[in-house]
């Protein structure tokens, strides 16, 4: 009889079709992505040791971020999520600013991911060219979610689950080297590492503070599990267990798996052409490691172009029943799908594969620099709405849920204070970093010529009814 129900489409037209055990595995999936696989190799070759503290300086920031939507979403699950939240909380200009920056963070990473699919796909077929591997993994995935949230739910649960024992192997290997002082491609596994070779800061703070905005994007798609709430059956029941465990696993997975690796190695044996997984098992002379570690990156690629494909297209049908993006991509299929946003961000990801065909690895760089600029609007949003949340609360207009952001408020101001920080040093990091804070003022002229369009658009309409019932 519940399943019966929870199939049922809700009043947004959606089906409770995800289940527990699907939302578990893709809230613990979505905080593993290939900032992690990837993008800790350059970091650690770039910041050293210090790594460690800027994983745990965005983890406690995501913490509360998440606690956040938590409260958030146990207030009112919606599969518009912080869209709807921005909108009831902030003002309607917010939700529109918040959709579409979110459209942007999911664009530019699937522009990124998308090719890294093909980059990864021709280590083994390295005759096939990448646009046509490229062109495989978005059909495929496109397929996937126009066909149905069951089917994307299953998908991602087992990208998941690939990742997540990827991370739990690494661990227990790592932790019992570090342990045993073992030898790793000659050298000592063990804390000395830590503070060999120039300190925990080999190249100074103001390079460890650098490394922030990288880092956020590691932890970027955690909301997910917000957004998922809008098909969950029970979401009061399964979101808390389910966020809480990001929260941890963001400690265990993230920050622990940067400390292993630092200590597994001298920092100044990675690099950012190869996952630093790879180099530390390859040093361990295992057979076959590079093409296993292959195949986790692309399962984590994979993973993330379909998430990108599922939480855009819901967001976009939320703008959309507003007047606030396309109508066609407010279109929803008889199998309950809003194929109309997935399809419009899959023009994107098409792009991004002729994009990157043609421009040097600089245009991959930057897109990963503005996906980031997507996270902290995101991120600064939610702790805006639990902000609104709370006082709306004290002022009796609205019941505040039991399950709450500890230290609200002050908590939600450091964080936003930090999301700030982030922001700023941007603007003095790398290339791709300063490209991607110049184009802010860029994306907020398109974003404020957007919304006046549409407020425009609304009094049109407006008064063509009242001039029809004048009529009348």
């Amino acid at each position: 009889m519940n399943e019966q129900m929870a199939m049922e489409p809700d009043a947004d037209g959606y089906t409770k079709a995800l289940s527990k055990r699907q939302v578990q595995m893709i809230a613990i999936g979505g905080a593993i992505g290939v900032g992690l696989f990837l993008g800790a190799g350059g970091r650690l070759a770039q910041a050293g040791p210090s790594l460690v503290f800027s994983y745990a300086a965005c983890g406690i920031a995501a913490f509360f971020v998440m606690r956040a939507l938590g409260e958030l979403v146990l207030h009112r699950p919606t599969a518009g999520s912080f869209v709807e939240y921005a909108r009831e909380f902030i003002g309607p200009w917010a939700g529109f600013t918040s959709g579409w920056m979110y459209w942007v963070n999911w664009a530019m990473t699937g522009i990124a991911e998308i090719t890294a699919v093909a980059i990864y796909v021709h280590r083994w077929l390295p005759d096939l060219p990448q646009w046509v591997t490229a062109l495989i993994a978005l059909g495929a995935l496109v397929a996937i979610n126009l066909l149905s949230v069951k089917l994307f739910g299953e998908l991602e649960f087992w990208f998941s689950v690939i990742k997540v024992t990827a991370i739990v192997v690494f661990l227990f290997t790592g932790a019992a080297l570090v342990i045993g002082s073992a030898d790793v491609g000659g050298h000592q596994a063990g804390v000395h590492n830590l503070v060999g070779n120039g300190g925990m800061f080999p190249a100074g703070v103001g390079i460890a503070l650098m490394t922030l905005q990288a880092v956020i994007f590691a932890y970027s798609a955690i909301e997910l599990v917000g957004i998922a709430a809008g098909e969950t059956a029970n979401p009061r029941g399964v979101m808390p267990k389910a966020i809480n465990g990001v929260v941890y696993r963001i400690g265990v997975f993230y920050v622990g798996s940067v400390l292993l690796l630092a200590m597994l190695l001298p920092w100044n044996l990675y690099s950012g052409a190869e996952s630093p997984f790879v180099t530390v098992f390859s040093a361990l002379g295992i057979a076959g490691v590079g093409d296993v570690m292959n195949a986790v990156v692309l399962t984590a690629a994979l993973s993330s172009c379909n998430s990108g494909l599922y939480s855009t297209g819901r967001i976009l049908r939320s703008l959309a029943q507003k007047g606030e993006a396309p109508a066609f991509t407010g279109r929803m299929s008889a199998r309950h799908v809003p194929y109309g946003g997935i399809l419009f961000t899959s023009v994107a990801y098409l792009a991004g594969v002729v994009l990157n065909y043609v421009v040097p690895k600089e245009a991959f760089d930057i897109a990963i620099a503005i996906a980031s600029l997507g996270v902290v609007a995101t991120w600064a949003t939610l702790i805006l709405c639990q902000l609104r949340l709370r006082k709306a609360a004290l002022r009796g207009e609205v019941e505040r849920p039991s399950y709450r952001m500890p230290g609200a408020p002050y908590t939600g101001y450091a964080t936003l204070g930090f999301l700030a920080l982030v922001i700023v040093l941007m603007a003095f990091a790398g290339t791709a970093e300063r490209i991607a804070f110049w184009s802010i003022p860029v994306l907020a002229v398109v974003l404020a010529v957007g919304w006046r369009a549409v407020k425009s658009r609304r009094s049109s309409a407006h008064q063509a009814e009242e001039r029809v019932a004048a009529s009348d």
